[in-house]
Parts: structure tokens; sequence; C-alpha cells
């Protein structure tokens, strides 16, 4: 079997328009949540969300690809781009200062539009060519089938561009005609987990000997009136309309808050990486994807726990050697608690021990991106041997009785799973690896 390790990472969250900026906030415990602006809001008691700020398409794409795209679409190709000039692989730089704050990326002449107009390089193709795309989204182009469906009532001409724009697939395919991608391509619909599973499957793929690198993540821009209503009238979202109100394993917690953004890994093979010299940020070791066949919505103990078991199996590891849990935590009374149950089947006596994190406290749900997102920042953790905060936890729930962190910590870290569990009773678990 072939090792697969992380060699770049783009990322749009409602932190920053990149992953370094997204990360350093993480690390210092700071909130993306903010009022919704996306839509007026008017009427609904859900008011707060993970929105991306200042985010400029035109860096990335052309006026009619921001025209005729839906967002998700948007954030995925900024992600893959700013992950291919991350990992190396492209040798013109795809945006101007990646690595600045979000307030400072502003659009210039010598932007990724125009240098790669042509498509990427000579150099570039011989990278790229072969490679893989696999991104996940659950809500897709929703943004967009509203905005339609709302011309539609009205007896207004919908767009043409509508059905292409909107569907799951798009988010991998778009991002692959940007770079030049013509291996294997794939789009995943796993609810909340999508993101997480569009890792695993990549990680298979590499492993496997079927593919030498692929571009994998989620993507999600789901801040409309109808999905955030949707959200609402299930009973997940939080009614607590202040930037505290994603409070994973708090005993006050309420719902989640939805958010969009975007992230995309490379993952790559272990000796291509060291052939090309290439910065490896972490080791994928393990994949456990699982269903729970019980319910719509509500998760199962059972289910949770045997796709940890899977992942760990499939590194070759045992409970024993997990240093850090990036927990699902998304804030919802149910979840929270299943999950806690799940860590205390899977881990035991240890369970109270081992350190847990949900970096969900600051961004939100941002449904299929978040598994990715977080499974780079458990990378980065990692790297760098630093546990995020939970922010937002000010009395533990009796029932979530884990070792929840509330701040930044120090730590050597080995082995670490992250954790995605999706409507559905979908399960996706992470186990990444020092390398």
């Amino acid at each position: 079997m072939r090792r697969v390790v992380i060699t770049g990472i783009g990322a749009v969250t409602p932190q920053a328009n990149n992953f370094s900026g997204s990360w350093d906030l993480i690390k210092r415990g700071m909130s993306g949540l903010s009022a919704i602006t996306r839509f007026d809001a008017t009427g609904l008691p859900w008011k707060i969300a993970g929105e991306v700020k200042g985010f400029n398409a035109a860096l990335y794409l052309d006026a009619k690809e921001r025209l005729r795209l839906d967002p998700f679409v948007h954030y995925a190709a900024a992600a893959a781009l700013m992950a291919a000039e991350d990992a190396g692989l492209l040798r013109q730089p795809a945006v101007p200062c990646l690595q600045s704050p979000v307030n400072s990326l502003k659009p210039v002449s010598s932007g990724y539009k125009k240098t790669t107009d042509r498509g990427p390089g000579t150099e570039d193709r011989k990278l790229l060519d072969s490679a893989g795309v696999i991104i996940g989204s659950s809500r897709g182009g929703i943004t967009t089938i509203e905005r339609e469906a709302e011309k539609l009532s009205a007896k207004s001409r919908i767009s043409p561009f509508l059905m292409p724009s909107t569907t799951i697939i798009m988010a991998a395919s778009y991002s692959a005609r940007k770079l030049g991608i013509k291996g294997h391509c794939l789009g995943i619909s796993n609810a909340c987990a999508s993101g997480t599973n569009a890792l695993g499957e990549a990680f298979r793929l590499i492993k496997y000997g079927h593919a030498e690198k692929v571009l994998a993540g989620g993507t999600e821009a789901p801040l409309c009136r109808l999905c955030v209503g949707g959200y609402g009238v299930s009973g997940a979202l939080s009614k607590i309309n202040d930037i505290s109100a994603s409070r994973p394993f708090e005993r006050k917690r309420r719902g989640f808050v939805i958010a969009e953004g975007a992230a995309v890994m490379v993952l790559e093979e272990y000796e291509s990486a060291l052939r090309r010299g290439a910065r490896i940020y972490a080791e994928i070791a393990g994949y456990g994807n699982t269903t729970d066949a019980y319910h719509m919505t509500k998760p199962d103990v059972g289910g949770e726990a045997r796709a940890m078991y899977a992942a760990l199996e499939d590194a070759g590891i045992s409970p024993e050697d997990i240093d850090y849990i990036n927990a699902h935590g998304t804030s919802t009374v149910l979840g929270d608690k299943a999950e806690t149950e799940a860590i205390k089947m899977v881990f035991k006596d240890r369970a109270g021990e081992i350190p847990v994190s949900s970096v969900k406290s600051m961004t939100g749900h941002m449904l299929a991106a978040s598994g990715a997102f977080e499974a780079a920042c458990t990378a980065m953790s990692i790297k760098e041997g630093v546990l995020p905060p939970t922010i937002n936890l000010k009395e533990k729930d009796p029932e979530c009785n884990i070792n929840v962190i509330t701040e930044k910590q120090k730590a050597r870290i080995n082995f670490a799973i992250s954790n995605s569990f999706g409507f559905g009773g979908v399960n996706a678990v992470l186990v990444l690896k020092k390398c």
C-alpha cells in the first residue's frame, strides 16, 4: 500500500479568504460569525451565520464564469487554485499575496484570471494533467436555485445555466477545468460528511495506486432564505442571535449556526512528494465510512463509533495511539451528546483524557466544507504541535463529559482523528499522522 500525504491547502472561510489567515484566527479563538447580510432575514428567528467576507471571485474567475456559476463553485475553484499553488503545482502564482489576511486581498492586473486564460503552463501540466479532483457539497447551488425559482414564480425568464451551474459535480469539474486536470473527477454529496468523504475517497485512490495526486475537499454556499429556513424549521439551527450562538458541548447550546466556505487539500503519494521536494503537512493514515441505518436526522452512537473504529483499523493503530480528536461538534443538543457517547465507546477510560476541540465553535457549520477544513486544521495541529480551543463553552453539559479544551494548548501529536457526521446517518472519520 502507498502512503498518502497532504502537500497543499487552500480555503475560503468566515475567518479569512485563505487558509493561513483562517488557521491563525482559529488558533487565536476568533469567531467568524456575524449577523446575516447575504439576504434579508426579516421574519426569520435565525439571524446569525458564518458569512464569507470580502471574497473577490474576480481573482479566480472571469466575468462570465462569475455570472454563470453558483457561489459554491466560486469558493471551490478559489480553494483548489490556492491549494495547487501551496503544493507547488503552479509555477506562476495563482493569486498575489495568498497568505495575506482577507482585507488585503485586492484585484490586481497580474492576478490569476489573466495569467491562466491559456491554462496552466507546460511545466504545470506535467504535474497536474493526470491528477484527480474530488469535491463534496451538501446543498450545491441552492442559492442560484432559489433565485431562479423566484424568477419562475414571477414568470420571468430563467437562466439557461441553471441546471449545469447548480449540480454538485460542477465544483470538482470546474476546478479541474481551471487547472487543466484530466484524471479522476467526482462530486460527492453525503450531507455534512461530504468534504471528509471526498478526502477519504481521494486517500483510497492514491493508496491503491489509481492516482498520484488528487485535489479533494468540500464547498458550500447555503446562505439563502430557503436553506436557512429549511434547516431552521427542522429544529437544527440555534435561535441565539449573537456571535456566541455556536456552543459545542455547552449546557445551553441550542443548535448549530449555518455557514459557508470551502476547503481543498492536495493529497499526494509520499514518494512523489519527496521526489519534488514538496512541503508535507501530515499523512492521512486511515479512513472510516459507515451509515447508521437508523434515522433521517437523529444520530446513532453505534454508527459513529463504527466509523472511528474503521478509521483506526485502516490506519493499523489502536485507540490508545490517538493524541487528539477534532470533533464534529456542531452544537446541537442530540449531536454533541451522541458524539460524546461514541468517543467514550471507542476510547473507554481514555475518553476523559484525550483533548477534544470543535472548530465549528468559531466557523459555524460550513456543512460539506467543515469536514475538509477541520481535517486541514488537524493537519496543522499535528505539524505545529498546537491544539485550537473550543470557544463559547462556559458550562459544559454534564452529559458531554469528555476533555473539551477551551484554551489553545501545545501538544506533541503523533496521531489524531477528525470526525464528520451527517443527516441520513452518514459518518466519515479520518486518521491523520505526523510525517
